[in-house]
């Protein structure tokens, strides 16, 4: 039997659709029947070659997409319960950890697997040698051990759990290590899809004000539905401006923490003159590197400031997530996080999309793949 993936072949070149054949799961293994893959930032990124994975070491052809979730077809010996112990039967709806950590590193060794550095090169290992299926834009995905699998309770549609793997997990488990506590203020920076999360999770945590900042108006008002109790926005304002608009909106003391989602550079050092004194800088948007910015230290220093990079998240944030989405569904729009879907035939179409739309004054947050949705 096989399955189809289009396969990414280098920035701005056309997918390929290609078939593998599906091969049988291992120990341990799932091989899952792909419903919905989100387009990521992190995607566009490697697409229009923001960040080169060629220049990284990484052997083309692969395959992109990791915000996913999809039904179990074929289990193998010792892969019938989920991480938490439930039963998984064919046909199941799950949602997994997309990295896989060695155990080996010291960041493993002292807990901190989402640290794990072959967490990140477990995504984009060469399609073309076997198992074929470890990106979530193809038909199927071998699920190999290591990687915690979930099962979506039934109240969770299609269009809303897909999410929760990578963007509101990244934010739940952030928002956690930045030490949000009840009563605090938290300003996110970017009002995309990890910037809606964003707001969302920081009112579900407790926080007393949540304000939005988007160059986008329409994004802005999705983020009012999200939780957020005061908008920014850039258009026709200066940095100075909305740093003082922040310290209004807080009493005048600043905010407890700032979280960044835009994934520019420039944003950074306005992002830290919104924070009160001890605050936090909570850093996931930036993932491309060898991009800066100009920086005072003495900001960070003298106002007792933390900053927090944080990549990935603990296994146990998926299923919290998914939780979340469930319990939440009904007052908050997460379908709304991605307004487009397209077939995996139409990939390209779907990139191109959303390129256009991460620059544009349109409501997206995210672009779709859609393969066997409800």
């Amino acid at each position: 039997m096989n399955g189809t993936a289009a396969i990414f072949r280098g920035v701005r070149k056309p997918f390929e659709l290609r078939e593998f054949p599906l091969g049988d799961p291992g120990s341990g293994e799932l091989i899952v029947e792909m419903i919905r893959t989100n387009v990521c930032g992190s995607d566009l990124h490697i697409w229009r070659g923001d960040t080169d994975m060629a220049k990284m070491g990484v052997a083309y052809p692969i395959i992109l997409g990791h915000e996913m979730v999809g039904r179990v077809l074929r289990a193998g010996r010792g892969a019938d319960q989920d991480a938490l112990g439930r039963s998984l039967r064919e046909g199941d709806r799950v949602v997994w950890c997309y990295y896989a950590p060695c155990g080996k590193c010291r960041a493993c060794l002292r807990g901190q697997n989402h640290a794990c550095m072959m967490s990140l090169a477990s995504l984009v290992r060469p399609c073309e040698m076997p198992p074929h299926f470890v990106g979530g834009f193809a038909t199927h995905y071998l699920v190999r051990r290591g990687q915690k699998v979930f099962k979506v309770p039934d109240e969770a549609g299609d269009a809303e759990v897909a999410g929760a793997n990578c963007a509101l997990s990244q934010v739940v488990f952030g928002l956690g290590k930045a030490g949000l506590t009840f009563g605090e203020t938290v300003v996110v920076q970017g009002a995309g899809g990890l910037g809606l999360y964003a707001c969302a999770v920081a009112k579900e945590m407790g926080a007393s004000r949540v304000i939005a900042i988007d160059a986008v108006p329409a994004r802005l008002e999705l983020a009012k539905r999200f939780g957020a109790d005061a908008v920014i926005d850039v258009g026709g304002t200066e940095p100075r401006a909305r740093i003082e608009q922040v310290k209004t909106l807080t009493d005048g003391w600043g905010a407890d923490i700032v979280v960044e989602v835009v994934g520019s550079p420039a944003v950074v050092p306005e992002g830290i003159k919104m924070l009160g004194r001890g605050g936090r800088y909570l850093e996931l948007g930036n993932i491309n590197p060898k991009q800066t910015y100009a920086a005072d230290p003495s900001i960070i220093v003298g106002n007792n400031i933390s900053i927090h990079g944080v990549s990935l998240y603990e296994p146990l944030t998926l299923e919290r997530s998914i939780d979340f989405i469930a319990r939440a569904r009904k007052r908050l729009p997460f379908d709304a996080i991605a307004s487009h879907v397209f077939p995996l035939a139409k990939i390209d179409e779907a990139f191109e999309r959303a390129d256009v739309f991460a620059h544009s004054k349109d409501a997206v947050t995210r672009v779709a793949i859609g393969l066997k949705e409800n």
